[in-house]
């Protein structure tokens, strides 16, 4: 099996042409449907429930995009938001507790509204991003991933795919797409790979183990930079921008 030093090379190694090579193979064009925004069954709004109804909420998937801690920050500051309006503890790996979810995890996700959709989502068949100048690698890159080992794959396996470039399911792909946008998206795509996999180093090389009785909520969130609360503090009182 590959190291994710191994992988992290190859990433470094990819050739933008190639991957936009790739995508081109593919085909994509953004159709603004926003369902990658929203949560697995289109939100509150694709039944025809209303926002708040809690029988609806349990029964969502909610959407779930990683996030960098850098990225976090950059969107606190194009917002003035705090760091609980941005990102929230991806819940895998937690468990149910009589007050909420409980336990240890390994990345943020952005944040979701009632209905489990991107709380910087506008809503709406053709719903606008608030924060698109300021969106995340994941954003910009889907619905497209590398194959590599450390890598992610967003909303669910691949559903199309050439040389390390997988596809996701979007109604966007089989779509014409000009070379220019392609290489752009290759190059976006080629840096989250990287960013990715030097994430995950990060966090294995600083990962110790916390109690989650350590923090108020009962939840502890490991990345590259340390153990930190859901508020994005770090355990001890660090401040993660240190």
């Amino acid at each position: 099996m590959n190291s994710l030093e191994t992988d992290l090379e190859r990433a470094r190694e990819l050739d933008v042409a190639t991957l936009a090579d790739a995508i081109e193979s593919i085909g994509f064009e953004c159709t603004d449907c926003g369902a990658c925004c929203r949560a697995a069954d289109a939100g509150c709004g694709g039944n025809g429930a209303e926002s708040g109804d809690s029988g609806h909420e349990q029964e969502q998937e909610p959407h779930t995009a990683t996030v960098f801690p850098d990225e976090v920050r950059q969107l606190q500051a194009a917002g003035e938001y705090d760091w609980r309006d941005v990102a929230r503890p991806v819940p895998y790996g937690l468990s149910d507790g009589p007050e909420g979810p409980t336990g240890e995890t390994f990345e943020w996700a952005l944040q979701t509204d009632g209905c489990g959709d991107c709380t910087f989502h506008e809503g709406g068949e053709g719903g606008g991003c608030t924060v698109h100048e300021d969106r995340p690698l994941i954003c910009r890159t889907y619905p497209f991933s590398v194959a590599l080992g450390g890598t992610s794959q967003p909303m669910g396996e691949a559903v199309d795919e050439s040389g390390l470039v997988r596809a996701h399911e979007c109604e966007g792909l089989g779509r014409d797409i000009d070379r220019e946008a392609a290489e752009e998206l290759a190059g976006a795509l080629k840096t989250r790979a990287v960013r990715e996999l030097e994430e995950a180093i990060g966090v294995r090389e600083s990962y110790e183990p916390v109690d989650p009785g350590e923090t108020a909520e009962g939840v502890v969130v490991h990345d590259s930079e340390g153990a930190k609360r859901p508020d994005g503090t770090r355990l001890g009182n660090v401040d993660p921008s240190q």
